[in-house]
């Protein structure tokens, strides 16, 4: 525990997890709000939801580069009152729309979402020694999972206590008050050393090697994006739907351990084996027949989630120079998005047309196929190193 000591007592950091906690919220109950809404409020269906929200997901991918950019160019201030002003717009007037305006307005929806975990990511980087950011990333992605224990619960308390327009309408100004937090704060993105940073050509830090840690920090969420499918598909296969509260929440809590033990670490494990690890481990979860097993076989693999996604945060930012973080933290946030946006229909589809078991395995398999491909690429990026100029 003597790293943790060592990194909350950097000045400013337990007040920034706490900050990013909070201003993560309303970004995990979005998409709940929506389908909600749509599903249920306006009796469209779920395949109707699914659609506002695949568009809302290509306008957060799009959009978490752009605001990185603006962020490294012209600071954190400008970006927040953008985004602010924009998300909370479009939650004011959502609730008012019909199914073809809302599905038009989705994709600027998540294109002005307040990127909450791109700026965590780049605060941490910039107040936390080098020696201590896994600690640091690994506390981060800690906070992650609780915000998505908290976030979707509350979205579902208030739309079904209230209405969905009055989520909506809280989602507004949860958005202000966030914004207006983050903009009073104003976390540093970068150290006093690289305020200075000059602007670097994209074809000096966008690598194969970031390539590959993109390309891992995608294959992690597609796993979990899948995973979560497959396990509502078995539990309700295996007739025991009203437990899979118990089975999401120790699946949490093993993740949340597991990025506890890895920020206690000494040194980092190599991404390509977390990740290689993390599919074989959720390839075989499937066999349980009963719900309790379901839930321990789960355990091992969770306990991989949130180190492969602290060893991504990692990675970007010793690979990143500090004048392009931002883009570099918006392009991994845009790799997770795509990551989760494609796990879960691919998941869905087989679990469709065969069962949850090959869920699991679909799921687990597409996280070694993602795993050989980061190392692939790191190859040739030492390949290359090695050829004299």
């Amino acid at each position: 525990m003597q790293l943790y000591r060592k990194a909350l007592a950097i000045p400013g950091l337990r007040t920034l997890l706490v900050l990013i906690f909070f201003a993560r919220l309303p970004g995990t109950a979005a998409g709940m709000v929506l389908t909600l809404h749509v599903a249920v409020s306006m009796g469209r269906g779920y395949g109707a939801a699914g659609t506002v929200g695949a568009l809302a997901t290509i306008g957060i991918a799009a959009g978490a580069p752009v605001m990185g950019r603006v962020i490294d160019r012209y600071g954190l201030r400008r970006m927040l009152v953008i985004t602010t002003i924009g998300e909370a717009t479009f939650w004011v007037v959502a609730r008012f729309l019909s199914y073809p305006l809302l599905l038009a307005c989705a994709f600027f929806g998540g294109f002005l979402v307040v990127p909450a975990m791109s700026i965590g990511r780049q605060a941490i980087a910039a107040i936390v020694p080098p020696d201590l950011r896994r600690t640091g990333y690994s506390m981060d992605t800690v906070s992650t999972e609780m915000s998505f224990m908290v976030g979707p619960a509350a979205a579902v308390l208030v739309a079904t206590q209230f209405s969905t327009q009055t989520a909506m309408l809280v989602m507004a100004g949860g958005l202000v008050l966030v914004g207006l937090l983050l903009y009073v704060v104003d976390p540093a993105v970068r150290s006093a050393e690289e305020k200075s940073a000059e602007q670097v050509p994209r074809r000096s830090w966008l690598t194969p090697r970031l390539v590959g840690v993109l390309i891992v920090g995608a294959g992690a969420v597609f796993i979990l994006g899948g995973t979560e499918v497959a396990i509502v598909a078995h539990m309700q296969e295996l007739d025991a739907l009203a437990w899979t509260g118990v089975v999401m929440a120790v699946w949490s809590a093993g993740s949340a351990v597991g990025g506890l033990v890895y920020g206690a670490l000494r040194r980092s494990m190599p991404q390509v084996l977390l990740m290689a690890g993390l599919g074989a481990l959720t390839l075989p979860i499937g066999l349980a027949g009963e719900w309790w097993v379901l839930m321990l076989a789960l355990v091992p693999a969770a306990v991989l989630c949130a180190p492969t996604v602290a060893t991504t945060a990692e990675e970007v930012a010793r690979l990143a120079p500090p004048a392009v973080r931002g883009v570099a933290t918006g392009l991994q946030s845009s790799a997770f998005t795509l990551g989760q946006a494609a796990g879960a229909p691919a998941v869905g589809f087989v679990v469709d047309h065969a069962s949850p078991a090959w869920g699991f395995a679909v799921a687990g398999l597409g996280g070694l196929v993602i795993a050989a491909v980061a190392g692939l690429l790191s190859v040739r990026r030492r390949d290359l190193a090695e050829v004299p100029a």
